[in-house]
């Protein structure tokens, strides 16, 4: 059960991301990018849980996960802070 959680959080921050960026596509606003970027970094984060707890459990991809993790919300953070100052 745990792991039909993890898939479908794995293709919902896909989903995401994937509307955002298409979204970024047809209005060509930036903020659109990076969110949409971050999203597709948790994307990523959310499949390496998935490895992490599922498919591999003797190997400990913790710190691989919330490195992944931190730099989408550093995308996040940046995509933000460099669309505010214009």
């Amino acid at each position: 059960m745990a792991s039909l959680v993890y898939v479908l959080g794995a293709l919902t921050t896909l989903f995401c991301a994937i509307l955002l960026l298409r979204g970024y596509a047809h209005t060509r606003q930036k903020l659109l990018f990076w969110i949409g970027l971050c999203f597709a970094v948790l994307t990523l984060s959310n499949v390496l849980l998935f490895f992490d707890l599922v498919l591999l459990p003797n190997v400990n991809l913790h710190l691989t996960r919330l490195g992944t993790a931190a730099r989408a919300m550093a995308l996040l953070v940046f995509g933000l802070v460099w669309e505010s100052e214009r």
